[in-house]
C-alpha cells in the first residue's frame, strides 16, 4: 500500500512535475535536519566554551530541539517503523502514534453536531493564528478560553474534522475534549462493522513538555476509558433515541504512550452510538469561510488581516502555523541583511575585523562613498526578498522553492565566512544570520508548508481553468 502521511503532497500534483517537487523538497528537508543539527551542536560548543553569559542561547538550544530538529528526526523515523494501516490509533504530524481511537457514530454530521451540543459540550476553534495566540495568553493568564483549538491529529491521512470539548474549572489548561474523523465510503471497521465516524476522547490534566520532542503540549490523564466513558455518558443523557452498542476487546488492552509521551491505558472496548433516530437541528457545526488569497498585494493583505481577526476560523484557509513563523522569518531575515550590509557599506564595523566586512563578496571596502552606489542595490535586493515572501505566504510553490534555495545559499555563504573567533559584534550578526536562515529552510520545507502550497496552486489552476473554460 503506498504510504499517504500528512504532509506528504504527491498525489495533489501531476505526475512528473510531482516527482521534480517530490525531490527537491526531500532534498531541502534533509538539509534542514543537517543545518539544524550542526547548529544545535554549534551552540552547545558555545555554551560550553563561554559559560552561561549568554542564556539567551540556552533557549535557541531548546526551540531548535523541540520545534526543529527532533519532530524532523521523528518524521524520518517514522516512515521506517510506523504501519501504514488503521490499528485504532491516532498519529502525530510527526507520525508518532496519538490518542487512542475509542468511541464510533453512526449518523449524519447534522445529528452529530446537535448531540453533542445537547450533551453540553462546545465547539473547538480550529487552530489559527489568533487562536494559537489566544490560547497560549489565557494559559499563562488563567483565563477562560471554553472554545479553545486543539493541536493536531490524524486518521486515515487527515486532521480531525472537527473537536468538542468541555473546559474544567475556567483552565484552558483542563479541558474534556474529543476530535471528530468521518471514515472513508466503503470502509468498515476490523471484523466488518460499519460506522460513519470515529473519535479520540482523552481528558487534558496540564501544561508539560513532550518527552519525545520538548515541546510545549497538554499532558493528558492516563486512563482514556474514563474520558470514553464521559463522552458516551454526556450524550445517552441528552440524546433518549439513542442507541449504543459495544464492540468487546475492539483491541487488545494495552499500556502505552501518546505522541507527547503520556502514558495511556484502554481495556480495547470500542463504544458504538448510533444517533439516526435523532432529529438534527442546525447545532452551529463549522462553517466554510473563503479568505481570498488572490489579487494586488493590497487585496492580500486586507484577507489576511480579515483572516487573523477572525479566532473561530482564523485557520479556515488551513494556512498552517509553520508558514507565519517562516514568513516572519523571511521579513526579519530582510530587515537583518539590509541592515547589515548598508553597516557595512558605511564603514560601521570599522576595518581590520577578523572576519571580512559586508561587502567583501562584491570587492569593496566599507566606506560612505560606495553607501551611494550600493544603497539603492541593497534596498531593492530587501524589497525582492520580501515580495519573495509574500508570494511564498500566499501559496507560491515556485516563491517557496526559490525562498528555499536562497536559504540554502545564505548558509554556505555563512560556514564558508564565518569569524575566526566566536566573539564580539561580528559573530553575533553571523549567528543571527545564519539562524534566521536554517529557521527559513526548517520551516518551508515542513510537510504542512508544502501541503498548503500545493492545494493554493491547485486550487488557483482549477479556478483559472473555470474562468477560462
Amino acid at each position: 500500500m503506498r504510504r499517504h502521511y500528512p504532509g506528504s503532497s504527491r498525489r495533489h500534483v501531476p505526475h512528473l512535475t510531482g516527482r521534480v517537487v517530490s525531490m527537491l523538497d526531500g532534498v531541502f528537508f534533509l538539509l534542514g535536519a543537517v543545518a539544524a543539527g550542526w547548529l544545535a551542536v554549534l551552540t552547545v560548543r558555545t555554551i560550553v566554551l563561554g559559560g552561561i553569559e549568554d542564556w539567551w542561547l540556552v533557549l535557541v538550544l531548546w526551540l531548535l530541539l523541540a520545534y526543529l530538529l527532533l519532530p524532523r528526526l521523528h518524521t524520518m523515523l517514522a516512515l521506517i517503523y510506523v504501519p501504514d494501516y488503521f490499528i485504532g490509533r491516532t498519529r502525530t504530524y510527526e507520525g508518532l502514534l496519538g490518542d487512542p481511537v475509542n468511541v464510533a457514530f453512526l449518523g449524519s454530521e447534522e445529528q452529530l453536531h446537535t448531540a453533542m451540543s445537547r450533551a453540553g459540550w462546545q465547539l473547538a476553534d480550529e487552530l489559527g493564528f489568533r487562536s494559537g495566540l489566544r490560547i497560549v495568553t489565557s494559559t499563562l493568564s488563567r483565563r477562560t478560553y471554553p472554545t479553545a483549538p486543539v493541536s493536531p491529529l490524524f486518521l486515515f491521512g487527515r486532521m480531525q474534522e472537527f473537536t468538542y470539548q468541555q473546559e474544567v474549572e475556567g483552565s484552558p489548561a483542563r479541558r474534556h475534549h474529543v476530535r471528530f474523523w468521518r471514515t472513508p465510503e466503503g470502509w468498515f471497521l476490523p471484523g466488518g462493522a460499519k460506522v460513519d465516524w470515529l473519535a479520540a476522547g482523552t481528558y487534558d490534566r496540564r501544561v508539560g513538555l513532550s518527552i519525545f520532542t520538548l515541546q510545549i503540549t497538554h499532558k493528558i490523564a492516563g486512563d482514556t476509558d474514563v474520558e470514553r466513558d464521559h463522552i458516551v455518558g454526556t450524550v445517552e443523557r441528552a440524546v433518549p433515541e439513542l442507541e449504543k452498542s459495544v464492540i468487546r476487546h475492539f483491541s487488545s488492552g494495552y499500556h502505552s504512550r501518546n505522541g507527547g509521551g503520556d502514558a495511556i491505558e484502554t481495556d480495547g472496548d470500542l463504544p458504538i452510538l448510533d444517533l439516526r433516530a435523532l432529529l438534527p437541528h442546525g447545532a452551529g457545526g463549522p462553517t466554510t469561510t473563503s479568505h481570498r488569497t488572490v489579487g494586488s498585494l493590497g487585496t492580500q493583505a486586507r484577507a489576511l488581516v480579515e483572516a487573523v481577526r477572525d479566532t473561530a476560523s482564523s485557520n479556515r484557509v488551513k494556512r498552517p502555523l509553520t508558514l507565519y513563523f517562516g514568513y516572519g522569518l523571511m521579513l526579519l531575515r530582510a530587515l537583518v541583511a539590509v541592515g547589515t550590509a548598508l553597516a557595512g557599506v558605511l564603514g560601521i564595523f570599522g576595518a581590520g575585523r577578523s572576519w571580512p566586512q559586508p561587502t567583501w563578496w562584491i570587492g569593496m571596502p566599507g566606506s560612505p562613498e560606495g553607501a551611494s552606489v550600493l544603497l539603492p542595490g541593497i534596498v531593492l535586493a530587501g524589497l525582492v526578498y520580501v515580495l519573495i515572501g509574500q508570494f511564498t505566504f500566499t501559496g507560491h510553490p515556485s516563491a517557496r522553492l526559490l525562498a528555499l534555495t536562497l536559504s540554502v545559499a545564505g548558509i554556505l555563504l555563512a560556514l564558508t565566512s564565518g569569524p575566526a573567533e566566536p566573539s564580539g559584534v561580528m559573530f553575533r550578526l553571523w549567528i543571527v544570520n545564519l539562524v534566521l536562515d536554517i529557521g527559513i529552510l526548517l520551516t518551508l520545507s515542513a510537510g504542512d508548508v508544502r501541503d498548503f502550497h500545493l492545494r493554493t496552486s491547485a486550487h488557483r489552476d482549477r479556478e483559472t481553468a473555470r474562468a477560462a473554460g
